[in-house]
């Protein structure tokens, strides 16, 4: 029979959050596939786990991948685990568990920490909506187009930030943004775990006379109905009546629809709609 692979989830900081099932499955499969092994090995030596290991990561991802896949196929069970969190999430391990189902290899993921679900849990933001884009391109280009992206956003948004790196991106954030609430949250899980409600303009201020420690996770609200309303609208504004009816005409909207979606793209009445069509013949 063929093998199996499981994603265990591992903590973020605090080695309590670890799961019973997890701790089983890393106990039993015939290897583990860590990101780092030399962080790993001190997690299986807390708990006694003697399981053998291997090294996966960012650089060998694709090679080891195949590999990896072979053995699965001739019987062997691997565990997958990143540094800290739930494997495949902004990680290498997406690549594994592409693999395994193009080679139909079964997969199964055992729940358990995620900084940026545990950070967005605190941020006082709405949960509803969220849109998760890890760390921010380096790429001055990409990183560009992801911003403006971003700018348009109306979900709650989830970044991660190294300390080195924080200052400059929320200078970034607040330039293309503007001004929006903010939770800021560090060394979550650790000892001193510390969670801010603020705002861009506010840690942008005071970051420029402290210096930050610890890996971040930033949760920003997205654009707010009223604000994409208001965009929305003076958009329309720089049509004139006619071209904003032929918009949705061109969609294949019918002419009485099509004067009920302009009426409320534009906040005035239907009856406002047809008589400015009346004065524009």
């Amino acid at each position: 029979m063929a093998g199996k692979l499981y994603l265990c989830a591992t903590p973020i900081g605090n080695l309590e959050d670890i799961t019973y099932r997890v701790l089983r499955i890393l106990g039993e499969v015939d290897l583990i596939a860590a990101e780092d092994t030399r962080n790993t090995i001190k997690l299986l030596n807390h708990f006694e786990i003697k399981t053998p290991m291997t090294s996966y990561h960012e650089y060998n991802k694709v090679d080891k991948a195949r590999e990896l896949v072979r053995r699965m196929q001739e019987g062997i069970n691997i565990a997958l685990v990143t540094d800290a969190g739930t494997p495949a999430i902004s990680d290498p391990g997406e690549e594994l568990v592409r693999q395994c189902v193009e080679a139909g290899v079964e997969v199964t993921s055992l729940p358990g920490a995620a900084a940026c679900i545990t950070a967005l849990t605190l941020s006082a933001l709405s949960t509803r909506r969220f849109c998760f884009e890890a760390f921010l391109p380096t790429d001055k280009g990409e990183r560009a187009l992801v911003l403006e992206d971003l700018k348009r956003e109306s979900r709650t948004i989830i970044l991660y930030e190294a300390p080195h790196h924080l200052k400059k991106t929320l200078e970034e954030l607040y330039s293309v943004l503007g001004d929006r609430p903010i939770a800021l949250c560090r060394e979550l899980t650790k000892k001193f775990e510390e969670v801010r409600h603020s705002t861009l303009a506010a840690e942008v201020e005071r970051l420029q006379t402290q210096d930050p420690r610890g890996e971040y996770v930033l949760v920003i609200q997205g654009k707010s109905f009223a604000e994409q309303k208001k965009e929305s609208e003076e958009n329309w504004q720089q049509l004139s009546i006619a071209e904003h009816m032929q918009h949705y005409l061109d969609a294949g909207v019918d002419k009485k629809e099509a004067m009920k979606k302009v009426a409320k793209d534009r906040g005035v009445s239907k009856r406002d709609i047809y008589q400015a069509l009346l004065d524009e013949e």
